[in-house]
């Protein structure tokens, strides 16, 4: 393993710690990695060094390369300087992906408090969205304006571009309140975003990994909070894919298990994995679909003798069609009427 310290821009303090495992050889198909770019809290005071280092170990050991980003911080910097060194940094590592064989549309963003900030900006604003961005104990809505003038509160600005998302908290952090994790929750399910979250019942702001190494328990630190890590890498193996074993040529990660979205309502075209209020309210849909909807008449039993076929879609109208004829046992051939839908514009 190699570790580097560069500079990635000509502010003062803002580096990019550089952590870059070994490929091929014993690692034989890994010719590339993913990679997270971690960015640690403090306020936008100072860069924590509990959210840097230690993290980085965390992911390294999963397979991951990892970037730790100490960006602008102090009085003498201001918003949107801090996304500006995020910006500055993916500039930077994109430029050297060939040489450090960093895979650059494998990159997950790992951000903490302030950081956490920073990270959900990646997210939703950034000219360089990431991945996938995993938000811990962040500020996302409330107590924005206590740390930073000017800075967006992240959860107003989700929208379905917006990149999956992986939260963790602690339901007493009396720092950060839980209520940024909920609101952020709730503006990415109205969009549609995928995502996780684990709100712990108690602990400390600023846990860190949650090892007695980083933060001393005290009086108060659930015993389940080191368990973000290994679900957080479980999260990123679903959304970017996992190392791949097996002897296709060229193939280092497989196929997402988990999209990026939790329908395809907001695709240029239709599919099997649009809602069925968004195909049923396409009249060339139902064109396409008038075998498919036949069947479904006669294997579909209302719930009361007065609820009609339409009722029944009206009732399904936030269920995915595929999710639905599966749930039915409505066999058709899946390939034929998804590529159908294909060819159907979403409006």
């Amino acid at each position: 393993m190699r570790t580097l310290e560069v500079t990635i821009n000509s502010r003062e303090d803002v580096s990019l710690t550089v952590y870059l495992q070994d490929v091929e050889k014993e690692f034989r198909n890994i010719t590339k990695r993913p990679a997270v770019l971690i960015i640690p809290g403090g306020g936008y005071q100072f860069c924590s060094d509990r959210e840097a280092d230690p993290v980085a170990l965390a992911y390294l050991k999963a397979g991951y390369d990892a970037f730790v980003l100490r960006y602008s911080v102090g009085d003498k910097y201001k918003w949107p300087e801090p996304l500006e060194d995020y910006e500055d940094a993916i500039e930077y590592i994109e430029s050297h992906a060939e040489e450090w064989n960093v895979l650059t549309d494998k990159i997950a963003v790992v951000g903490f408090s302030a950081g956490g900030h920073l990270a959900g900006a990646a997210a939703t604003i950034a000219n360089h969205k990431p991945a996938a961005v995993v938000l811990g104990y962040a500020v996302l809505n409330e107590v924005v304006d206590e740390i930073a003038q000017d800075a967006p509160r992240i959860a107003e600005h989700v929208d379905y571009d917006t990149v999956p998302c992986f939260l963790f908290a602690s339901r007493a952090d009396n720092v950060v309140p839980v209520k940024n994790t909920l609101d952020m929750m709730n503006a990415l399910d109205k969009a549609g975003i995928t995502f996780e979250s684990h709100i712990y019942a108690f602990g400390p702001h600023g846990f860190s990994v949650g090892d007695t190494a980083i933060q001393t328990r005290e009086s108060s630190f659930c015993e389940r909070i080191p368990n973000w890590v290994q679900d957080s890498i479980g999260f990123l193996k679903d959304v970017m894919g996992d190392f791949y074993v097996g002897t296709a040529e060229n193939k280092i990660l497989t196929e997402p298990k988990c999209k990026a979205h939790m329908t395809d309502d907001g695709s240029a075209w239709l599919s099997l994995d649009c809602t069925i209020g968004r195909i049923f309210g396409n009249p060339k849909a139902k064109e396409v679909l008038i075998d498919v909807i036949a069947i479904m008449q006669k294997k579909i039993i209302p719930f009361t003798p007065e609820m009609t076929f339409g009722d029944m879609m009206e009732c399904f109208s936030r269920m995915k069609l595929r999710d639905l004829l599966h749930e039915r046992s409505i066999e058709i051939d899946e390939e034929k009427i998804d590529a159908l839908l294909g060819e159907v514009p979403n409006i």
